[in-house]
């Protein structure tokens, strides 16, 4: 008898264990789906996901239940940023780039991981890293091994030889080796298929040359539009979206017709550009703020003079592009390089948004719910809805009137576990 007792006991903690839930309540919820911000917020949060939200005055809370208070905030939903480098350091660039180890590349993106989340951004899609380093870093944020954002990864990027990505810095005689190096449809198809059986999440491309790179000139189409169709076939019949590297006219109009799903940089994107995008819904990722870095901060970062001259042909460019494809009405997401700037300051790019086009609620949602539908992940991801991970972030005050509050976000809560309070 005692045996059946204690057994029940055990069943009975554990089933009532297994109801326990979280609850918020805060001054507001901001729902990125209606586009409004709703006040008097409760979210209940059961076994990492939102069960419920209401807008009611109600405190009280279930025995066994747990109540975070965070009156005087507004809840809004973790932010997903589009276009990191969490193995990249910001203080690394050019030459010092190539003392560093892609082991201690990886250990750094711990670091950097955690940063990240801790300012607010609770999913990334992490674009270009050598040697799968960011496919490794992803694992061991899954597994638990360390707290970072939920990533989606791309392995090593695909580009020409002697194109942006590949080493260009040393010279011939010194050798060096560039995964991901394609020069014709069929070598594109077979990285693809690496990347893939290493579990990739993305296929990153470059289609035109960039600002950080040795001898390539920003704004010229390098992959072919014959190439890049390849890689796209094959990227989605494999079941992954692609991310073209895109700064120059007729290189982000190839990407686009090639196929592909967002569009990075987007610098010198005009009207036909724009009205692609619309057509085939493409996403333009735009990073507006990393500017104010490179021009800023980038000498003493070791980025080279060539890339100062190109960064400053550029940025005021594409921020007055970035007004257009607004106005067009193109889908967009919050992308910011963060690598190439401090990691941790990615939600500085919102204000630069509203700044150049956006209402505070469109920059909210395209650094959430956007995101999660280029990504596939709206049923898990990017707003406040039920089903949702609890992914959720707090700020104190109504981002909708100032949005650089969440410059300094004080509640961050991933999969239903507060990891900042």
């Amino acid at each position: 008898m005692n045996r059946l007792l204690i057994l029940f006991c055990i069943i009975f903690y554990t089933a009532t264990s297994a109801l326990a839930k979280t609850v918020l309540i805060a001054d507001a919820y901001v729902d990125v789906v209606s586009g409004e911000r709703v006040q008097q917020a409760r979210i209940e949060i059961e076994n990492e996901r939102i069960v419920k939200v209401q807008s009611t005055s109600n405190t009280s809370i279930d025995e066994g239940d747990t109540l975070i208070d965070l009156r005087g905030y507004t809840l809004l939903p973790g932010m997903i940023d589009m276009h990191v480098h969490l193995t990249s350091s910001a203080t690394e660039h050019g030459l010092r780039g190539l003392v560093t180890s892609q082991t201690r590349k990886v250990l750094r993106g711990v670091k950097h991981a955690e940063q990240t989340l801790l300012a607010g951004v609770t999913t990334v899609r992490n674009l270009g890293a050598a040697e799968f380093i960011d496919i490794a870093l992803r694992d061991a944020i899954k597994d638990g091994d360390f707290i970072g954002p939920r990533m989606f990864v791309s392995g090593p990027s695909l580009q020409i030889t002697g194109g942006h990505g590949d080493n260009n810095i040393l010279p011939h005689d010194i050798p060096t080796s560039t995964r991901g190096l394609v020069d014709g449809p069929w070598a594109g198809v077979k990285q693809v298929r690496e990347n893939v059986k290493y579990t990739a999440d993305v296929i990153k491309v470059k289609a035109t040359g960039g600002v950080l790179s040795k001898g390539t000139k920003v704004g010229a189409p390098e992959l072919s539009l014959e190439e890049m169709s390849a890689i796209v076939t094959e990227a989605h019949r494999r079941g992954v979206t692609v991310a073209a590297h895109a700064h120059g006219t007729e290189g982000i109009f190839n990407a686009i017709k090639a196929g592909v799903d967002s569009i990075e940089h987007a610098s010198f994107i005009d009207e036909e550009g724009l009205k692609l995008a619309k057509e085939k819904g493409t996403y333009l990722s735009m990073d507006i703020y990393v500017t104010e870095y490179i021009l800023g901060e980038g000498e003493a970062a070791g980025i080279s003079p060539e890339s100062l001259a190109k960064e400053r042909s550029v940025g005021g460019i594409q921020r007055d592009n970035f007004r257009k494809a607004v106005t067009a009405g193109v889908n967009m997401v919050l992308g910011t390089d963060a690598g190439v700037y401090p990691h941790g300051d990615n939600l500085k790019q919102l204000s630069r948004m509203v700044t150049y086009g956006m209402t505070p609620m469109q920059a909210l949602q395209a650094a959430s719910i956007s995101g999660a539908k280029l990504l596939g992940q709206e049923q898990n991801i990017g707003s406040l809805r039920v089903g949702r991970y609890a992914d959720i972030i707090a700020v104190k005050g109504n981002p909708l009137e100032d949005i650089a509050i969440l410059e300094n976000v004080d509640f961050v809560m991933q999969g239903g576990e507060v990891v900042k309070q």
